[in-house]
């Protein structure tokens, strides 16, 4: 690594709500090359000033809101950001990223993150300009949606909206609605583990940021920008990521439904002829559309776009991510893209995940099918299959916590085991309180085991798209529990790695050495492939350790009975991970350095990683 008296920093704006006092603290860099931004620095700040006592609506959580080294640079989607805190699904941490302008603007006004603490006494905004940080009364923003925020603000503040960034929570923010989301410029989405809800309990209504005159520090520009360009070059020609680059994620439909992965009626079968119809190749050639891309980004995966035929003619929306697709299309029986694009945007503006969303609404439509939920449990509404209307209004409901709604807002996991019987067999989670993204994971086992023992309320090692990083290969069998542990084990810390530079994931999908390669032309260090990889690791125990400290031990690293459960159709009809789960998940704790019994990591690995305090959180010390 390069000697740490190398001058890179970050300053972070800490706001007390409460106090309404505002501080700067700046991060050196001996402190930025163990965490480096994003999600490592908010998850140390996290584990040093939020003690199990405190719950994740307790005023003394924090929330951290914090860009990277390459944001708001030259990289392509710099304008990313994370979020960390401890949040209602779990009472455990979160790490959850969204992209568009918000980081990007943030960087411009002299700050790589915010600290955010206490709870104002009324709803309140806060305001951040070149010219300094302000809190402001949002008591004329109570109940807007997240894309009323936008057209209230720009109107109060006089500023040209593509020169202000805004990232807000709706109705279901306002509500605690325990998997309410935070969403940034009308349509970029922190979304897992609630953290709409923590924003909401601490009666914080959006953030707006103009953008600024600050130039984000680059001790290299020159080469930066050559590292840069091939990026885009690489994004642009890897077969990996060429799709991506051309037509967005939703091109994953047809590859999903093959695989068996695409959920469907959920997880009632692996089953959907109308696949292609969610296609961009195919639903771009009816519906008008702009290109509306995030902050330096070329990719073609950004829309607003409206409807021109079906039911839903002349709305006018983003156009969904392949998660929105799914959890909006056949999660919930949907065969009607302009609905699933209407449903989606509705979703986004009431500020609620839109994973858990489609979660919530298959359950309720398959319970309601087999008379566990009648109609009249449901506020009078026809929860029949794919009626997209009802949907819509029960997750009004679910919003404003009114009727139905206000049982629903605590989620999959605690709604079903409310109800019990029948309707806590059928529901999708993990047994720590979070929900899946939208896919199938009984056949996509990595998935599923990153998933249910993750620490971060969602995946945290993704897709493997450079296997020969870690000594693997990609013809390992995706079923073999020995292969499935060692792929999500030896490349975990990459993804969380990725959340900490401050970029999206599709321009991080570049083999980690090149990735480390970026990250060193801004900051002047030495980073190697396995230097990057550390960085992950270590932010991945820490988590770990975080959560057990809060009581989330191994005993809970589960998935729900029917996110287990065997596939009766489709291509993996049969496959059954729940023989072989056990012995998966010890594999799994044994390659990280975990103890195999309690899946709490081993004083040693703690150690190698530079957290040897920390194994005293979790593990009683023996005197000597």
């Amino acid at each position: 690594m390069a000697d740490v008296s190398n001058g890179f920093i970050a300053k972070y704006l800490r706001v007390d709500l409460s106090s309404g006092k505002m501080t700067d603290e700046v991060f050196d860099n001996a402190f930025l090359q163990k965490w480096v931004g994003g999600s490592g620095v908010g998850s140390r700040i996290l584990f040093d000033e939020v003690p199990p006592s405190v719950s994740w609506s307790d005023p003394e959580n924090r929330m951290i809101m914090a860009s990277g080294p390459l944001g708001g640079t030259r990289v392509m989607g710099s304008g990313t950001y994370s979020v960390v805190s401890k949040g209602p699904l779990t009472n455990g941490a979160f790490t959850s990223q969204a992209n568009g302008f918000f980081g990007a603007f943030l960087r411009t006004c002299g700050y790589d993150g915010i600290i955010l603490q206490g709870a104002a006494k009324k709803l309140s905004y806060l305001y951040i300009h070149n010219e300094g940080v302000e809190i402001r009364d949002a008591s004329h923003l109570a109940g807007q949606d997240t894309w009323e925020i936008n057209d209230t603000l720009v109107a109060e503040l006089g500023v040209n909206e593509r020169s202000l960034s805004i990232c807000g929570i709706g109705p279901a923010g306002e509500h605690l609605v325990k998997f309410a989301a935070i969403v940034g410029d009308r349509g970029h989405v922190v979304a897992h583990n609630g953290p709409g809800a923590v924003m909401g309990s601490k009666r914080l209504k959006a953030i707006a940021i103009v953008r600024g005159s600050h130039r984000p520090q680059v001790t290299y520009p020159e080469r930066l920008s050559e590292l840069a360009k091939e990026v885009v070059q690489r994004i642009k020609t890897q077969p990996s990521t060429k799709i991506l680059f051309d037509w967005g994620t939703s091109m994953m439909f047809t590859t999903a439904e093959a695989g068996g992965w695409l959920p469907v009626k959920n997880y009632t079968t692996n089953l959907f002829p109308e696949h292609e119809r969610f296609m961009g190749s195919e639903y771009r050639k009816k519906f008008e559309r702009k290109r509306n891309p995030c902050w330096a980004c070329q990719t073609d995966h950004c829309s607003i776009m409206k409807v021109t035929e079906g039911p839903a003619t002349g709305y006018v929306g983003e156009e969904p991510e392949y998660e929105q697709w799914a959890a909006n299309g056949p999660v919930i029986g949907n065969t009607d893209v302009g609905l699933a694009l209407k449903l989606s945007n509705v979703i986004d503006r009431l500020g609620i995940d839109n994973n858990e969303a489609g979660w919530l609404v298959g359950w309720v439509m398959e319970c309601y099918e087999k008379g566990v939920l009648t109609r009249e449990q449901l506020d009078g509404l026809d929860m029949k299959w794919g009626n997209v209307e009802a949907a819509e209004i029960l997750l009004g409901k679910v919003a404003r916590r009114e009727g139905i709604g206000n049982l629903l807002a605590e989620g999959v996991m605690r709604a079903s085991q409310q109800i019990g019987g029948e309707a806590a067999k059928c529901a999708i989670y993990c047994r720590k309180g979070n929900t899946p993204r939208s896919h199938d994971h009984r056949s996509k086992w990595t998935e599923l085991l990153d998933t249910v023992c993750s620490s971060t309320g969602t995946i945290e090692t993704g897709t493997l798209v450079f296997p020969e990083d870690y000594g693997l290969t990609s013809q390992n069998d995706p079923y073999d529990p020995e292969a499935v542990a060692a792929m999500v084990a030896k490349s975990k810390g990459r993804m969380v790695f990725e959340d900490c530079l401050g970029t999206c994931y599709i321009t991080t999908r570049v083999d980690l050495g090149f990735l480390a390669e970026v990250l060193n032309a801004v900051t002047g260090w030495k980073f190697s492939k396995d230097d990057a990889q550390q960085v992950g690791l270590r932010t991945v125990n820490l988590l770990r350790v975080y959560n057990i400290r809060n009581g989330i031990s191994g005993d809970v690293d589960l998935p729900s009975m029917r996110y287990a459960s065997v596939p009766s159709d489709g291509p993996t009809k049969g496959r059954d991970i729940g023989p072989v789960w056990d012995r998966m998940r010890k594999r799994y704790y044994e390659l990280l350095g975990w103890d195999t019994e309690s899946g709490k990591p081993t004083p040693e690995t703690l150690k190698k990683l530079g957290l040897d305090a920390e194994a005293d959180a979790i593990w009683v010390k023996v005197k000597q």
